[in-house]
């Protein structure tokens, strides 16, 4: 079996999701439109009766340290767009316009499945136009202390994911899967994001977190899970971090051919890939689907899991 890629897509209709802002702990609505093709995925914030756009895009990225947000978060940027992101490109939307009516996407379980079923309530319309790609042409590299990241070329959508913690609880996890409709839904949409209580209880002093909770997150106590149904996998944090790297990743604006491999990663990496290969034109180029050989899917048709697994890793970012 292979991947579709020839056409753009959006969806056959509206959808509109509830939730609270997991910083805010606020109420967050948003309602997905769909749009014409070569649109991407734009942001439209009511402000009273000030509408402001944002492109999703890694241009439009000011902030990256407990979440992804773009625009002015003082003014009317957004944030915590990743999970959504993630939804958009895993399941493989190509164009929409996302109203939203606050500062914060929904947080809803702290993953993105709630944004793949809402996408599946209304399906996806093919468009008549062709599906563009980054093609990664040279390899781009950023390092920052022990933490690296880089795109490299490849003959489809790869992603290699590590974290590395020194904790014997946590250790070390590694995904490493082709990124397609099936294996999004299957393997990442429902991994969680996740912190420990004492880095929580410091977010709370600062004012942000206010909406994190159990419902929406997974939480560590020393070396307990207090989720009372535990965890999902074994190693839902790795898989979490591979969700959010595939919705940063999507702020390139059109899918990227090519492997992204990091190691301790995370959002300021993901972002800070995206910078470096912009500034480094010979690196990629933009092609149609046409030029794209579809990539044929593993034999077992899921991600794959290399080296141990592990029990439940937690990091200090809300992610």
């Amino acid at each position: 079996m292979t991947m579709r890629v020839e056409k753009q897509t959006t969806l056959f209709d509206s959808v509109t999701l509830t939730g609270i802002g997991v910083h805010s702990g606020g109420p967050a609505s948003l309602t997905l439109h769909p749009a014409d093709a070569n649109s991407g995925i734009v942001f439209q914030r009511t402000n009273g009766a000030k509408v402001v756009e944002t492109r999703a895009d890694w241009q439009s990225v000011s902030a990256t340290s407990l979440c992804t947000v773009l625009g002015d978060p003082k003014g009317a940027g957004v944030s915590t767009v990743e999970h959504l992101m993630a939804a958009l490109r895993g399941m493989g939307v190509d164009n929409v316009t996302v109203e939203i009516d606050g500062p914060e996407t929904p947080i809803m379980d702290g993953s993105s499945i709630a944004f793949v079923e809402a996408i599946d309530r209304v399906g996806l319309k093919e468009l008549s136009v062709q599906r563009r790609f980054i093609k990664i042409k040279r390899s781009v590299r950023v390092v920052q202390g022990d933490q690296w990241c880089e795109l490299n070329p490849f003959n489809g959508q790869r992603f290699n994911i590590t974290i590395d913690f020194a904790s014997s609880l946590i250790g070390r996890q590694a995904l490493v899967f082709d990124l397609n409709a099936e294996t999004f839904r299957r393997e990442l949409a429902r991994a969680r994001t996740f912190g420990s209580v004492q880095d929580v209880e410091k977010l709370w002093k600062m004012g942000f977190a206010m909406g994190s909770s159990l419902e929406n997150s997974v939480a560590l106590d020393g070396d307990r899970v207090l989720n009372p149904e535990g965890t999902r996998w074994p190693d839902e944090f790795v898989r979490h971090k591979a969700l959010d790297a595939v919705g940063d990743l999507a702020l390139a604006g059109l899918p990227i051919w090519g492997e992204y491999r990091s190691y301790k990663g995370g959002h300021r990496m993901n972002h800070a890939v995206l910078v470096e290969l912009f500034k480094t034109p010979e690196a990629f180029e933009i092609i149609e689907a046409q030029g794209v050989k579809e990539v044929a899917r593993s034999e077992k048709g899921h991600a794959d899991l290399i080296g141990g697994w592990q029990a439940a890793a937690f990091a200090p970012e809300v992610s």
